[in-house]
């Protein structure tokens, strides 16, 4: 099993920084990717960043330029820097962890934690 407890977010104004961080614990051995999806009231949850246990790392087009996600393997901790926040960034960010768990890859997932930009 694999906990994940996230921190970081909060409010801002457009063109803002935020950085979130995603601390797991327990059988943390087995994390493969990590990662950051958001899911905005009203839509679907969608992936933001994921980053590879080897650093290769993943974004949606609409934060290229502007998201950084990055990884610390000792701490087992998983950042997100947020720059030039817009209003449609504002969503309620989840981290996430995909791990093996007897012989299958599974996905966990920390208890969110609330972006809100505004304009």
């Amino acid at each position: 099993q694999v906990q994940l407890v996230e921190s970081g977010g909060g409010l801002v104004q457009a063109g803002g920084s935020l950085r979130l961080s995603c601390a797991a614990s327990g059988s943390t051995f087995s994390i493969n990717n990590m990662g950051w999806r958001r899911q905005a009231p009203g839509k679907q949850r969608e992936l933001v960043a994921q980053i590879s246990i080897g650093g290769t790392t993943t974004y949606i087009d609409s934060v290229k330029g502007r998201f950084t996600i990055s990884r610390d393997n000792r701490k087992n901790i998983v950042y997100l820097q947020m720059n030039s926040l817009k209003p449609e960034d504002t969503a309620v960010y989840y981290c996430f962890a995909r791990a093996w768990v007897d012989r299958e890859l599974a996905d966990y997932w920390g208890q969110g934690t609330q972006v809100t930009v505004s304009s």
